[in-house]
């Protein structure tokens, strides 16, 4: 595991073993969650990354609101 250190201005560098797996580029953002004590970076993505996401997804399914009781 990768150790990072929390500067004076409370930043921290991404070690460039994590940046190589990564397709991290300059200037991007990074949204921070935090949860139970844990701190999450997720790379911001454009809608568009989005694209074909659901592609494989079956149809069937999905449940119309008249077939829930």
């Amino acid at each position: 595991m990768t150790q990072v250190t929390v500067s004076s201005k409370y930043q921290v560098v991404i070690p460039r073993e994590v940046r190589r797996q990564l397709p991290l580029r300059m200037g991007q953002k990074l949204a921070v969650l935090v949860k139970e004590g844990v701190i999450t970076l997720l790379p911001d993505r454009p809608l568009s990354a989005f694209r074909g996401f659901l592609k494989d997804m079956r149809v069937g399914a999905i449940r119309d609101k008249r077939d829930r009781v």
